[in-house]
């Protein structure tokens, strides 16, 4: 069994070496492969996979007495979004206790699942580099004004309406939230239609400058009932010995 030691190990330490072969930490631009660009856009300090929650609509249901939908698409989720089981708020929905009227309930609202989104700093150098390697000509138009952050996985109907009006929207209730620092709220918000689905872009002034002394950034915003709130650490945003927002 001693013996055996060392190759039992072998094929967890290949594993640790090749999670730390990140593509911008070891090698230039131009010597990254497709495969490469695709890690940094998926899977890198800039991008964060996130369950949203979904909250209970404002004005207490949707038109024609309907409750619990979301985007007006007919799904609900419990106690007002919380993470967990899924169906209607409040376990029931409708009146009548079982989800429609007279008790009745549609089997497949009963395993609906809240969307996944993945955000993306987009305006980080190395994700744009990674946008151009990947030949991505959809990728959202940064000036370099402002930091962007851009979330994917935004479902049809929630964009559905004219994109100004929705842009002010989610301009509302979006913010990047630091320790002992006044909210950084966006200045613009772009929807943006893609094969895909749609693209939602925050974008915040860099007049308000954001270092590495911040240490952790809290990104909150609201898209439709989706309630959207994650962290990313500064420390793990370093590109080329530099901080890259």
């Amino acid at each position: 069994m001693i013996s055996r030691l060392p190759v039992l190990l072998l094929p967890v330490s290949l594993a640790l070496l090749a999670a730390d072969e990140q593509a911008w930490k070891t090698k230039q631009v131009p010597d990254w492969t497709q495969e490469d660009a695709q890690q940094v856009l998926r899977d890198s300090p800039w991008v964060k996979n996130v369950t949203p929650l979904v909250t209970r609509p404002s004005n207490g249901g949707q038109p024609g007495g309907r409750r619990g939908g979301f985007g007006g698409g007919g799904l609900g989720f419990p106690g007002g979004g919380r993470r967990g089981g899924y169906g209607y708020p409040g376990g029931g929905g409708y009146p009548g206790g079982g989800g429609y009227p007279g008790g009745s309930r549609r089997q497949d609202d009963a395993n609906v699942e809240p969307p996944k989104l993945r955000l993306r700093w987009e305006s980080a150098l190395p994700v744009r580099e990674a946008e151009l390697k990947a030949r991505d000509a959809d990728a959202p138009t940064i000036d370099q004004d402002h930091y962007a952050i851009a979330v994917y996985g935004v479902p049809s109907r929630l964009a559905n309406g004219d994109p100004q009006k929705l842009a002010e929207q989610y301009k509302k209730d979006a913010a990047l939230k630091r320790d002992g620092k006044k909210d950084l709220k966006p200045s613009s918000v772009q929807v943006l239609a893609r094969e895909d689905g749609p693209v939602v872009v925050f974008l915040f002034p860099r007049s308000k400058e954001i270092g590495a002394q911040d240490r952790r950034i809290d990104f909150e915003a609201k898209i439709g009932r989706l309630q959207v709130s994650e962290t990313f650490f500064t420390e793990d945003m370093n590109y080329q010995g530099k901080l890259e927002l």
